[in-house]
């Protein structure tokens, strides 16, 4: 295992900022469920949430910020068919909801269907030109694509409109800029997004994971055990930040401090991920057997 793990694209943010707020055609029994149902998904019930805005929309066919924000329980409950479906619904209804786009291309993009995604990113930037959100998903579906070049043209858009006080998401955009000149090799730069997505976000441990990843390709090892040591500390159950950071070790000599990365790697991997478990006790076996007689003066 000669390489560092590319970590997981940051998630998108259609579903983070706010719910569509109800018409005021709508009956004010409707309403009153669309109410509950909002209430129980800004607590995390997404399922008796779904009950509420079923209930709206049973009261009221045509409610669409019902569907809509339907669509965004379905999503937390990773039930994309039927979040296409509502927003479908909601869009036929609204041609202009905006929204339903936006949460629709997530949908599309959690599916795998980039190309889908694109396509309605697109028409929420159309409707809304200025929401970051739409340049933003659409950036990471386009990389997903491999179109990094493009990618990064969405994320510089995203930057430039983005309210500066949500530094959280800021610092997610960064990070998947980042990621995207990783992919093209421009390793000054990608570092340059990664230090700028940990001042923005000093406990996201996902930047420290690709900061590692940019040392490792620029020869500092050091570096990389530092970043991937921060990974650990910020999220101890990062299997692979215990592969990487005791790959690293090995490189540097310290034989027996990788060892016991890879054993806490295997450990965490545990036989639930059985390709990654084998392949850690298969790297393992290879570093065991290629320490060295003298024994180690210091670990790091």
């Amino acid at each position: 295992m000669n390489r560092c793990y590319r970590f997981i694209l940051s998630f998108m943010m259609a579903i983070a900022l706010n719910f569509v707020t109800f018409s005021a055609e709508a009956t004010p029994i409707a309403s009153d469920f669309l109410e509950l149902g909002v209430d129980k998904m800004q607590r995390g019930n997404y399922q008796q949430a779904i009950q509420d805005l079923s209930e709206a929309i049973q009261l009221e066919s045509n409610f669409v910020a019902a569907y809509s924000d339907r669509c965004l329980a379905y999503l937390q409950l990773q039930d994309y068919h039927s979040a296409i479906a509502d927003c479908t619904k909601a869009i036929n209804l609204a041609p202009k909801n905006a929204e339903a786009y936006l949460h629709r291309g997530l949908a599309h993009y959690r599916q795998g269907n980039y190309l889908d995604a694109i396509a309605d990113d697109k028409q929420a930037i159309a409707l809304k030109p200025d929401d970051f959100r739409a340049y933003y998903n659409r950036g990471i579906a386009t990389a997903m694509l491999g179109n990094q070049v493009q990618a990064i043209g969405d994320y510089n858009k995203a930057l430039s409109i983005i309210p500066q006080n949500l530094q959280s998401l800021q610092a997610d955009i960064y990070n998947d800029r980042g990621l995207a000149r990783l992919e093209l090799a421009d390793l000054q730069a990608a570092m340059l997004d990664f230090d700028k997505a940990i001042r923005l976000n000093a406990n996201d441990d996902r930047a420290y994971f690709n900061r590692a990843c940019a040392c490792t390709r620029t020869g500092d090892i050091s570096g990389a055990v530092r970043d991937f040591s921060e990974v650990i500390r910020l999220n101890p159950s990062n299997a692979q930040a215990y592969v990487n950071r005791g790959v690293a070790r090995h490189w540097l000599g310290y034989h027996q401090a990788a060892i016991a990365d890879l054993e806490k790697a295997a450990q965490r991997f545990g036989k639930r991920e059985k390709v990654a478990y084998q392949k850690t006790l298969d790297l393992l076996k290879s570093v065991q057997q290629q320490i060295p007689s003298e024994a180690e003066i210091a670990l790091l």
